[in-house]
């Protein structure tokens, strides 16, 4: 899938990732001749034959049976009609009200943070793989415009070789800055190389990454870069000579450690994120920080922080709180996710998440005795200083060690766990994991293999119920395009379903006499006696979508041939086991989910018509698709794609419906547009399905279709 740099800001607001208000306001400009003849046939099946329009009977007959609209649903301006032209119908098919993405249902936003899903971003600063690709703070302004609602910052020691001195420096001076500058290139090299597995480092060997990792061919590049040891041999010198008293101050910055990936300054990535964090929604902003830091510098992080940020900051509270706030109580705010220190101590600096990211093989040898030092060399020496720590005021970070260990019932804390360890965690204690979920937050990321920054499968997760899945932003890939599907319009913030969410405090009000006699009012917030925690409901879903035509598809390509394009629409269908089957599973019976969910599909066949292929992929996976065409508007037949047919265990809020247009060609097809939709927010009946490019970007494309949803 597409790996692409950020778009200008003012670009940002029309590409997908989840959150920004979406495509359902837009209307089809033009209707080009291969879909008109479907719309003219639609319209001549309900009209009169006497005048050839619609009356009020068939309107209403048409939105109700055909396209089964709620009576609290927008259709348009002909619902109130009492008859309708073609002209009319042409320009209801064309507007929103014939999306079939549903606009979103207004949110509760006075639920505690743990019972909201968060639009999350992973690497942040990145632009493209996690090995070499260039860091952007213009890659924070492009999320935040498409709304996501935490980013993350890798922040280390600011490097003093670019400190200039007020004063003019000599040639000898330049040229020791530059050496030094190498002396680290050279180091970041050596550990880089040291962290990856053999296997992958072989394979890297003969590529541009694996030269740049074991320094060969850079002699061609720089005669400076000639010797490396060299270099090295007189760096001490060098650190020393290039220090001056009229140094200006380092300051942090932010990079991926241990990688060749280019840095950026911490300060101007918190002036991009005061820049967009509240542009396109008011709903708070998580910014969770992995510290790398020394003292010095950490002090340097909260100073700027509270200069650029300033109020956007929670303010200290006089106590801890008992419980999580509600996004709605929190609007415009930036909460610090940072690693938790309780007043009179100290932790390692070295965030929960650093071992984790280690490739397989080097994190088992790191937990050999032998291997003690370069434990050292993964947990740095240098502390979380009070200043940082506390500016983590509901997002404490806590090491996850068990989900028994006492930071566990701390209502503010917030573990990160790889998506690696969530499934060892999932296989061991499946329901302790679902019910620590439901009242407190946890963060998943992709795991440190995942070298390309393709993305996991975020709705596993989110059916665990974890509220923060961070995704690479800048690969369009399955995990981004199911992110769209939930977030969609949002502001990145989704109500978790009944049964998802934990307890909710009430509100209550205290009323007194002050000292002068007047009435006063305290409000303040109870815990509720637990109630049994509300079921979880699943559907038997059959899903059938028959495809008309489309029109304005993107090429794949910017170089290819309109008249070598073969366009097909693969439909999918991500839905999930039954909840009891998911957390049945466990280390020693891990065959159970298999043979509860084999019990459960054990009468569910899926089918295909004539005309169309359609196949199981995996448990709760549909899959279906058509014959292919020709041409960027193909008319594709009205071919009917069986994509399930009792398919158990659905749930709608966190099922989805991937529409996915591909050219067919030799070899692996690539993908020129796409939508997906969440199956609760999916519209029956003759609909057009607007279509994203391959990198997630509105488009014209749309697909005409007629869905048919039956939940029972």
């Amino acid at each position: 899938m597409a790996e692409t740099a950020p778009l200008p800001p003012k670009e940002s607001v029309h590409q997908a990732g989840g959150g920004q208000p979406a495509a359902e306001d837009r209307a089809i400009k033009e209707v080009k001749s291969s879909t008109l003849r479907y719309l003219e046939q639609i319209y001549d099946e309900h009209a009169s034959p006497l005048d050839k329009q619609w009356h009020k009977d068939s309107i209403v007959d048409f939105l109700h049976h055909v396209q089964a609209d709620k009576v609290t649903e927008t259709s348009g301006d002909i619902a109130g009609r009492d008859a309708l032209d073609f002209a009319g119908f042409l320009r209801y098919m064309t507007s929103p009200a014939a999306n079939a993405l549903a606009p979103p249902v207004p949110q509760d936003m006075s639920w505690p943070l743990a019972s909201y899903y968060i639009s999350s971003s992973h690497n942040t600063y990145l632009t493209g793989n996690q090995l070499n690709s260039d860091s952007d703070t213009d890659a924070y302004r492009n999320v935040l415009l498409r709304g996501c609602r935490c980013v993350e910052i890798d922040v280390w020691d600011g490097d003093d070789s670019d400190v200039e001195s007020s004063s003019g420096s000599d040639s000898s001076e330049d040229e020791g800055s530059r050496q030094i500058k190498l002396i680290r290139k050279a180091s970041r090299r050596e550990k880089l190389a040291s962290k990856l597995p053999g296997s992958l480092a072989h394979r890297l060997e003969k590529t541009s990454i694996g030269k740049r990792l074991t320094g060969k061919g850079l002699e061609e590049s720089s005669s400076v870069e000639k010797n490396d040891s060299e270099t090295a041999a007189t760096g001490t010198a060098l650190l020393k000579k290039s220090l001056s008293p009229q140094a200006v101050a380092v300051e942090p910055r932010v990079l991926h450690g241990y990688t060749l990936t280019k840095e950026i300054s911490f300060r101007d990535v918190c002036e991009a994120i005061h820049e967009s964090a509240f542009v396109v929604t008011d709903l708070p902003l998580i910014v969770s920080l992995e510290v790398h830091c020394c003292q010095q510098q950490q002090e340097a992080m909260v100073r700027i922080m509270k200069e650029v940020w300033k109020d956007l900051l929670l303010p200290h509270p006089d106590e801890n709180a008992k419980f999580l706030p509600a996004p709605g109580d929190l609007r415009r705010k930036i909460l610090v996710k940072v690693k938790y220190v309780p007043p009179d101590s100290s932790v390692s600096a070295a965030d929960e998440e650093s071992a984790d990211r280690l490739p397989p093989s080097n994190k088992a040898a790191a937990s050999t005795p032998a291997a003690a030092a370069g434990k050292k060399k993964v947990k740095k020496a240098s502390k979380i200083i009070q200043a940082l720590s506390s500016l983590g005021v509901y997002t404490r970070g806590v090491s996850f060690r068990s989900l028994s260990q006492p930071e566990a019932h701390m209502p503010t804390h917030i573990f990160s766990l790889s998506e690696g360890r969530v499934e060892e965690v999932h296989e061991s204690e499946a329901a302790a994991l679902f019910e620590h979920n439901r009242d407190f937050l946890m963060r998943s990321y992709p795991g440190a293999m995942r070298i390309g920054s393709s993305n996991l499968d975020p709705a596993p997760f989110w059916r665990k119920g974890i509220q923060i899945v961070a995704l690479n932003w800048q690969k369009w890939d399955e995990g981004m395009m199911l992110n769209e599907g939930l977030f969609a319009g949002t502001g990145g913030f989704v109500l978790k379903p009944d049964g998802y969410r934990g307890t909710k405090p009430v509100v209550v009000v205290d009323k007194g006499q002050g000292d002068d006699g007047k009435q006063t009012e305290q409000k303040k917030q109870e815990a509720v006696p637990a109630a049994a925690p509300d079921p979880i409901l699943h559907q038997t879903l059959d899903l059938s979508i028959t495809v008309l035509a489309a029109q304005d598809l993107p090429l794949p390509e910017a170089g290819d041939k309109e008249s070598g394009f073969r366009p097909y629409v693969k439909v999918e269908l991500h839905a999930e086991p039954p909840h009891e089957a998911h957390l049945s599973l466990t280390r020693t019976g891990s065959s159970s989910l298999s043979a509860a969910v084999a019990a459960a599909t054990s009468s569910s066949t899926t089918t295909s018509t004539s005309s169309s292929s359609s196949t199981r992929a995996k448990d709760g996976e549909y899959k279906s698709r058509t014959h292919s065409q020709r041409g960027v508007h193909p008319d594709f037949g009205a071919e009917t794609l069986a994509v399930a047919h009792g398919a158990p265990g659905v749930q709608p809020e966190l099922a989805f419906v991937r529409f996915l247009v591909k050219d067919d060609e030799i070899g692996r097809d690539a993908l020129a547009a796409w939508a997906c939709v969440r199956l609760d927010r999916l519209r029956n009946g003759y609909r057009f399905v607007r279509l994203l490019d391959n990198e997630g970007r509105e488009s014209e494309a749309v697909l005409l279709v007629r869905v048919d949803v039956k939940l029972a």
